[in-house]
């Protein structure tokens, strides 16, 4: 019988299916001006650090208190003007789409990190106005809000591509199961890439933060001693040059697998080719002096960098994680292990409509006897 079919005595039969509804238009418009949104949020912040609009409102948030619109003024109200619309968004998002997808694990949990960093980002950019924050806590700001960031775009990647049936049991296959055939090795190396990419982000905002960034006039090498600021300079380079190595191992460690894995070498290839591009950004950044639109693509990169990292970590976490799987029903199966609609419809019709055989299969399994055989058993 069809799904939406009629069942006696009960209406019209439940569709197939795992809970989850696909998500409509304006969900899917939502997801995209969240992420959008989001994004800019990433690029405004860092305009206001390249610009030193840090205190261009002065000591008020989240209104502007600055007595007449300067330059740096319109940049840092900007930002929060961006910040406050994307708030909403995000928020709108975390509410609608895990509900939309069925209850799925990595959604539930995308949502909850993505709104949980937005007002983190929103209450360390309230401090740094209102009471000021050392360097050290100031370069903490921008990966915050790459967490932020990458979790609305990978949540939003779930929404555009709709529910997906999971490929193992929900709740059971989580990190560390290695359920749909990523090796250990490599599972584990993707999370500490992802860990050691997060450091390499500290670095960098601690040399914007601490006006390091011009203190070695050369590029690769410093060309000056190894002192103060350039010493920051420098340790930023080699963190940044031995990510570089680590993708690219990676990149050997997936291709073992390429038969297996082909999306998995696609994306470490992906992610090696913005490492390297974000290798060449900061050389722009040192030989142009510190050149406005070279900082911005220099955290831009690295901000699609860091969600291309989240992305592969959590493919290779287990089916409950991947973008292909995570969907949670109600009874907490996935959809192959839970009955059918017509189990679950029987379980409720009384006896003689539940259990009653179907009237055409006898027939035809008579008529199918050759003529003159015994009727009983052999």
């Amino acid at each position: 019988m069809p799904d939406g079919a009629a069942v006696p005595g009960h209406g019209r039969r439940p569709p197939a299916g795992n809970g989850a509804l696909r998500p409509g238009g304006g969900l899917r418009w939502l997801a995209v001006v969240a992420t959008v949104t989001m994004f800019l949020v990433v690029v405004a912040g860092a305009l206001v650090t390249a610009t030193g609009s840090g205190e261009g409102c002065g000591r008020s948030w989240p209104l502007c208190g600055s007595p007449e619109w300067t330059l740096q003024a319109v940049i840092e109200f900007s930002h929060r003007v961006i910040s406050g619309i994307a708030a909403l968004a995000v928020v709108a998002l975390a509410v609608l789409a895990p509900r939309r997808l069925g209850g799925r694990r990595d959604a539930r949990w995308l949502a909850a990190v993505a709104v949980v960093f937005l007002f983190l980002q929103a209450g360390l950019g309230a401090g740094v106005v209102l009471w000021g924050q050392s360097d050290a806590v100031l370069a903490l700001h921008f990966g915050i809000s790459l967490v932020s960031f990458a979790s609305v775009a990978l949540l939003s990647l779930r929404v555009l591509r709709g529910a997906a049936a999971p490929a193992g049991r929900a709740g059971q296959e989580g990190p560390g199961s290695g359920g749909h055939g990523v090796p250990a090795v490599l599972r584990r190396g993707l999370w500490l890439v992802l860990g050691y990419t997060y450091l390499v982000v500290y670095t960098g905002a601690y040399v914007r933060h601490t006006q390091s960034s011009l203190a070695c006039p050369a590029w690769p090498a410093c060309g000056t001693a190894w002192e103060g600021a350039a010493l920051v300079q420098m340790v930023h380079r080699l963190a940044a040059g031995a990510l570089l190595v680590g993708l690219g191992i990676l990149v050997v460690m997936a291709r073992r697998h390429g038969r297996e894995l082909p999306a998995l070498v696609r994306g470490t290839w992906l992610a090696a080719g913005l490492a390297v591009l974000q290798a060449a950004s900061g050389a722009y950044v040192v030989l142009s002096r510190l050149e406005l639109a070279a900082a911005m693509l220099h955290s831009s990169i690295m901000a699609l960098l860091f969600t291309v990292l989240c992305h592969l970590a959590l493919e290779a976490a287990g089916p409950a994680w991947s973008l292909h799987g995570g969907v949670a029903t109600a009874a907490g199966r996935p959809p192959s292990s839970q009955p059918g609609p017509a189990v679950a419809a029987g379980a409720g019709e009384p006896a003689s409509l539940a259990g009653s055989p179907a009237p055409a299969s006898a027939p035809a399994a008579r008529s199918s006897r050759p003529a003159g055989a015994p009727s009983g058993p052999a």
